[in-house]
């Protein structure tokens, strides 16, 4: 199963990288999939690539799904 999570770009870097959050973890990833993408924006990131932007509320609503889930949960455990 292929799984997107949103996640606020807190850190913009040189050559189309930046740091999100996800919660508490934090990863580097690329940004060269999306244009225009600014400091606490909300992107979909699958394998360390931001796939698009999301609205604030969107990814609100998406991560209080996947926290009900528990999905959220097991994605700490494995960035532990």
């Amino acid at each position: 199963m292929c799984l997107a999570i949103p996640a606020r770009v807190v850190e913009l870097l040189d050559d189309d990288m930046a740091v999100v959050a996800f919660g508490t973890v934090r990863k580097r990833i690329s940004l060269a999939l999306v244009a225009d993408v600014s400091l606490d924006d909300f992107v979909l990131v699958h394998v360390g690539y931001a796939l698009h932007k999301v609205s604030s509320e969107e990814a609100e609503r998406t991560l209080q799904m996947m926290a009900e889930a528990g999905v959220l949960e097991e994605l700490e455990e494995i960035s532990a």
